[in-house]
């Protein structure tokens, strides 16, 4: 069976506000056959990486970057996960990616490092953009959970398709 791979970090009701709409859009009755694997981005592994084939990433933006917690996942599942490195060590740009993927930001002032930060190591995993970032600055209403839900139904539905 196909599955998607939600990894966040939630720690605040707005976040998980986001994680929970992106989680009830890709459980949606109109997808059929698709497992939605949730995990805590301090309880996913390589082999939650390894065994999905679509992935939706969800985190707060800290510091102008990524939670601490989202960090601590790509520097964990990142070689087993077919990360690509050059000669330096830094991240290179793997090329052919497959596995579509989707990311929702959460700031009060602004999301872009985040975004950034993000985007640069998965730009090194065998992963595709597959949906536009879902950036949301403030309170979390209902037209971003809708958005929320439409990124999850996005992803799921797209992990259906193979």
């Amino acid at each position: 069976m196909p599955t998607l791979l939600v990894v966040h970090h939630s720690p605040t009701t707005s976040v998980r506000a986001l994680t929970d709409a992106v989680v009830a859009g890709a459980s949606d009755d109109a997808i059929e056959g698709v497992e939605v694997l949730v995990r805590p981005a301090l309880e996913a592994g390589a082999d939650d990486v390894l065994r999905a084939d679509g992935f939706v990433l969800g985190t707060p933006a800290n510091f102008g970057y990524m939670s601490g917690a989202l960090k601590h996942f790509f520097d964990t599942i990142f070689l087993e996960a077919g990360g690509a490195l050059t000669d330096d060590g830094s991240a290179a740009s793997a090329e052919g990616g497959k596995r579509p993927f989707g990311l929702y930001v959460h700031g009060r002032y602004d999301t872009t490092g985040a975004v950034r930060s993000v985007q640069s190591i998965v730009g090194a995993l065998p992963w595709r953009q597959a949906a536009p970032v879902l950036e949301v600055l403030g309170d979390v209403g209902e037209t971003e959970q809708e958005s929320a839900y439409e990124l999850g139904g996005t992803l799921a539905a797209l992990v259906m398709e193979g």
